[in-house]
């Protein structure tokens, strides 16, 4: 049994899916049973968990031979770093209890720094934690999420202007299609590798790097309207991130991280981490999304 923390995400969904497809019996652990429809529709066993409380945790992966672990970042909480702790302390908790043969956690580009990264902390201590289970570990490190520009895209559309935290406009950045990272996820569970005794490092970004203006021009594409990047002064990046809805701890650690990434300090951990890299492109990504950025911006789709 292939247990999915997280499965209604797009990256737990897409897991699920290339692990039922391939004939595998998959628990999805969804935390709203409102969110299991389409995981229910692929055959997936269901099952509803809260990622903060152990005991929950531990049902949920009660017989699993091998766990799925995403820990997302809080966003709505007061102090994401503290809730994201708390979340990973519990479902720690659980798998340290009955560890399964194998856990794959969904970790980040930078992981390996123990400070000074802001939101990619978390998941270094993500790591840190894990291993003390008793378990085979995959450490899945993605790049920075395509999707991500969606919180921009809207004012973007509606005003012709892209605003970036990436400095320079012309620094190329790793980035990565989510489904990819999924997709590569269900591969790795799948792997029949012996077992090691060190975690095994693993990272994914696309196959090419892109700059902030290549985002604005694959935009401006994909929208058929125009679309040119801002450099966002530093002085103005908290107010930005808070229209975006991000309160004021979240904005802090993704200050930290764009300081962190604009330094050049977030990037593949080359000497211990195998390369991966996915098919999709940053159009075709952007293409997928254009319909419910569309809708958000309150301006009509291209046709």
């Amino acid at each position: 049994m292939f247990v999915i923390l997280g499965a209604a995400g797009h990256v737990g969904r897409m897991s699920a899916t290339a692990l039922r497809r391939a004939g595998h019996a998959v628990r999805a652990v969804v935390r709203d049973e409102k969110q299991s429809a389409p995981l229910a529709a692929i055959g997936c066993e269901l099952a509803v968990a809260d990622l903060n409380d152990a005991a929950s945790v531990a049902r949920a992966i009660d017989g699993a031979h091998a766990v799925q672990m995403l820990c997302p970042v809080p966003r709505a909480h007061a102090d994401p770093a503290a809730a994201m702790r708390h979340m990973i302390e519990s479902g720690v908790a659980a798998l340290r209890a009955a560890p399964p043969r194998h856990v794959l956690a969904l970790s980040d580009y930078g992981a390996e720094h123990p400070d000074g990264t802001g939101i990619t902390t978390l998941f270094h201590y993500l790591e840190t934690q894990l291993r003390t289970v008793d378990s085979q570990l995959t450490f899945l490190r993605s790049a920075e999420h395509m999707d991500n520009w969606a919180r921009v895209m809207p004012a973007a559309l509606e005003h012709g202007v892209l605003p970036s935290l990436h400095h320079p406009l012309d620094k190329r950045f790793p980035t990565v299609a989510a489904q990819d990272v999924g997709l590569l996820a269900a591969e790795l569970l799948l792997d029949a590798r012996p077992p090691r005794m060190a975690p095994r490092v693993v990272s994914i970004e696309s196959q090419e790097r892109v700059t902030a203006l290549d985002v604005a021009r694959t935009l401006a594409r994909v929208s058929g309207r125009p679309i040119a990047a801002r450099e966002v002064p530093r002085s103005e990046w908290a107010a930005v991130l808070h229209r975006a809805g991000l309160g004021e701890r979240h904005a802090r650690l993704i200050i930290e991280l764009c300081d962190a990434h604009n330094a050049g300090r977030i990037d593949v951990e080359a000497h211990v981490s195998e390369r991966r890299f996915g098919a999709t492109t940053l159009a075709q990504e952007f293409a997928a999304m254009m319909p419910r950025v569309t809708q958000a911006a309150h301006v009509p789709a291209v046709r």
